[in-house]
């Protein structure tokens, strides 16, 4: 995202007190939000307190159609508008290029009149990184807290979206809360004896009711999900208490990898999911909480799966996870992971050529961890030291690569557990 500024110097004549008009500033074509700030002297005291106020300016903003976005008096000096976010007591809106007006209120003004400074950011919209839990529940099946509770916590955890996903049941998905900040994606965990699937994006994914009792009719249940646009994900796979037992391994989308707190069901996950890869199959990793409940040792968080899409719309979220632009970490905190090829990031496929180079970048590596870079012929690479966390390298690409990922990882007891874990840059 690009940032750029424009700055108005307003002189507000004392024959203005008391009324209300507006003044222009530009808006580009292409942004996604805008801040506007303004500063004036305010106070004649030297401790700015409440009864030494003596100048008072007004802020409301209006869109190039001249509709009305917002209103925060002389309570703020900052707002900002967007399609995805703005400030309290101002509208989410798209931002319409043209010329959009600032309203002013000219509560108190001196003898003199006043001096007002205006400076109107833009952010350009742009691809970048979001993080989000793609697998909780909420009171409307077994859960503790209802979903505008929910999304409280994930704002707390600085999550960028959310899906709630509760078992076989959608009511929730047809009233979903507007959050600004928050993207929720519309989900429920079609939850079977046989194993367990998010369908994700679609407020109603089924037909009738969720009932299949053989094969068949799975097949056919996930079928109209997906004809309806559901991006389905297989959940806990290795899962001891509900495994995934359905014959079928080509019915889904996406595989839910990391469920919960890391332990060895994930990694056997992790494993199934690999040996897919090997086989041929380009099948996008994701990760889950599987949230519940407050104090508990399932978090809302954790893991977190990070999705680099071109807006927080729940649109190019699902569609940069359906791609595998992603990689799964165990917190917002967790380690970063990213792999380049060129222009192929992870989730992409890139053309074999004579002294090709892969960038590898990891961030908030903690003492204790190593990376593997694994392909299909297995770890072709690895990195057990590194300067304050953080790993910068380029290695040759190998003809014989058909994938290849990034996985961070501890021992602990003696035994191999993911910190972070990357989609596959694919080769042809």
């Amino acid at each position: 995202m690009q940032l750029e500024k424009h700055n108005i110097e307003h002189h507000i004549s004392k024959n203005r007190e008391g009324t209300y008009y507006t003044i222009d500033f530009p808006m580009p074509d292409g942004c996604e939000r805008v801040t506007v700030s303004y500063s004036y002297t305010r106070f004649t005291g030297r401790f700015k307190k409440l009864y030494e106020i003596v100048n008072v300016v007004d802020l409301g903003l209006m869109d190039a159609d001249d509709r009305f976005i917002g209103w925060s008096g002389s309570a703020r000096n900052s707002v900002f508008v967007g399609l995805y976010a703005s400030t309290q007591g101002y509208s989410m809106v798209p931002l319409k290029p043209g010329i959009w007006k600032i309203i002013i209120g000219a509560y108190r003004i001196p003898s003199d009149g006043l001096d007002v400074h205006y400076e109107i950011s833009y952010t350009k919209s742009g691809a970048r990184w979001f993080a989000g839990d793609l697998h909780m529940h909420s009171n409307a099946s077994d859960g503790q807290h209802d979903i505008f509770s929910l999304t409280q916590i994930a704002i707390k955890k600085r999550l960028d979206f959310i899906a709630v996903s509760d078992h076989n049941n959608y009511s929730e998905n047809i009233h979903l809360p507007v959050v600004p900040g928050l993207t929720i994606i519309p989900a429920v965990e079609w939850t079977h004896y046989f194993g367990h699937m998010n369908f994700l994006g679609v407020k109603s994914p089924f037909r009738n009711s969720f009932i299949a009792n053989n094969e068949d009719e799975m097949k056919e249940l996930v079928y109209n999900a997906k004809k309806m646009g559901a991006l389905i994900s297989v959940n806990h796979p290795k899962c001891s208490i509900c495994p995934y037992l359905w014959e079928s391994d080509s019915c889904f989308d996406m595989i839910e990898v990391w469920n919960g707190p890391m332990r060895k069901t994930n990694m056997d996950a992790i494993e199934w999911w690999h040996e897919m890869l090997k086989s041929g199959r380009r099948i996008p990793l994701v990760g889950g909480s599987d949230f519940h409940k407050s104090h508990r040792v399932v978090k809302m968080g954790n893991p977190v799966t990070f999705v680099y899409a071109d807006s927080p719309s729940k649109e190019d979220i699902l569609y940069a996870i359906s791609r595998g632009n992603s990689y799964v970490t165990s917190s917002v905190k967790g380690v970063r992971l990213e792999l380049f090829c060129e222009k192929s990031i992870m989730g992409d496929t890139a053309s074999h050529k004579p002294g090709q180079i892969l960038s590898v970048l990891a961030d908030k590596v903690k003492p204790g961890m190593h990376l593997q870079l694994i392909s299909n012929e297995g770890i072709s690479a690895q990195w057990k030291s590194f300067k304050k966390g953080k790993l910068k390298t380029e290695i040759h690409i190998s003809e014989s690569w058909d994938f290849v990922y990034l996985m961070a990882e501890r021992n602990f007891a003696g035994k191999k557990f993911c910190c972070a874990i990357t989609n596959p840059i694919y080769f042809i």
